[in-house]
């Protein structure tokens, strides 16, 4: 995983136990503005159930995946779709900055505040170990909340704004967790895509 002084965009956050580097505004408008409506437009978009504590229920935000192998997460398989273009071009862009071949992708669509993410580690067995994760943020401003699996009092907090780029490497899933809690000043939608390494 580059350090930040490999490429001065990246500024790596000090949170103990992980690597975590944050790239602000690596995608610019207008192409952050013509990704976000093709995804919206092109994605398909779905409204999956997931199982928590052995109950089905509805995720609060629309989700969908591509790449070329299957992934499991929360007791729900998820066949890939085909690559598209705007997936594609966001991929050629990232790659080099990670020196990683992401050969999945999981989408998420907040419509509003009140769609959220729960805590949670992506520590899933399908991944590949030790590979990290690229997170894009396009639309809506939305805060993420890291915490500490061990401590959950220990948090760090940043929001991610249209265009800003996430990566996770390293002991990161290990030791925190991270969320994207509901709002009531956000209104606007907001697409999220974390590239993974499937094995």
């Amino acid at each position: 995983m580059p350090k930040s002084n490999a490429n001065p965009l990246g500024k790596n956050l000090e949170l103990p136990n992980a690597e975590v580097i944050f790239y602000p505004g690596l995608f610019q408008p207008p192409e952050s503005h013509q990704l976000f409506t093709d995804l919206l437009n092109q994605i398909e978009w779905k409204h999956e159930p997931i199982k928590i504590f052995g109950k089905s229920v509805l995720q609060p935000r629309l989700t969908a995946y591509y790449g070329t192998k299957a992934y499991t997460y929360s007791q729900v398989t998820m066949q890939p779709l085909p690559w598209n273009a705007p997936l594609l071009q966001i991929r050629e862009k990232i790659e080099p900055l990670v020196n990683t071949h992401f050969n999945g992708v999981l989408l998420n669509l907040y419509q509003n505040g009140q769609d959220y993410m729960g805590w949670h580690s992506d520590d899933e067995k399908d991944l590949a170990k030790g590979a990290v994760i690229g997170s894009l943020s396009l639309g809506e401003t939305r805060r993420f909340i890291f915490r500490r699996r061990d401590n959950h009092q220990n948090k760090f907090e940043l929001n991610l704004s249209d265009g800003d780029f996430l990566v996770m490497g390293g002991d990161t899933q290990k030791f925190w967790q991270h969320h994207v809690p509901k709002t009531a000043k956000s209104t606007q939608p907001r697409i999220n895509l974390t590239f993974r390494v499937l094995q």
